[in-house]
């Protein structure tokens, strides 16, 4: 079989991608958490939180809704239509997070949920924490 022949093969068996849709649907989703985020935060400094304690409370309430739609599995339904729309920084680490502990509770709060919540989450724990130094050492030592 020649390269031509096996290329329209490929071609023909191959699923269609559905990268234009799946795009929409990220930016979107994703959009909509970034925007629900800028919402609440205006509605803290308008409640007299000054700026950096409305960021804080944005953080605490956004972490806090994704826990509890993991909880009640809405947020992997979110995941699966959105995908990585649903990855916002905050709402995504915290459903990585709370869904190897939910999942793992039975397991007992040591076992279970105290050692598979940070399955996921280590990794990237690890990761920020060795860059930041990283960071912090190249800047020490350039300025």
């Amino acid at each position: 079989m020649d390269t031509k022949k096996y290329d329209e093969m490929v071609k023909a068996s191959a699923p269609k991608s559905a990268a234009a849709l799946n795009s929409l649907k990220a930016f979107l989703v994703g959009g909509a958490i970034c925007a629900i985020g800028q919402v609440l935060h205006n509605w803290f400094e308008s409640a007299g939180f000054a700026r950096e304690d409305a960021g804080l409370m944005v953080a605490g309430v956004l972490i806090t809704v994704a826990i509890l739609l993991t909880a009640l599995r809405i947020y992997d339904k979110l995941g699966k239509f959105a995908g990585a729309g649903s990855i916002v920084p905050i709402t995504g680490f915290a459903n990585a997070i709370a869904a190897p502990a939910i999942e793992h509770k039975k397991e007992g709060l040591v076992m279970g949920v105290g050692a598979k919540m940070f399955v996921i989450a280590g990794p990237v724990i690890v990761y920020g924490t060795v860059t930041s130094v990283i960071v912090g050492l190249i800047y020490y030592f350039t300025r």
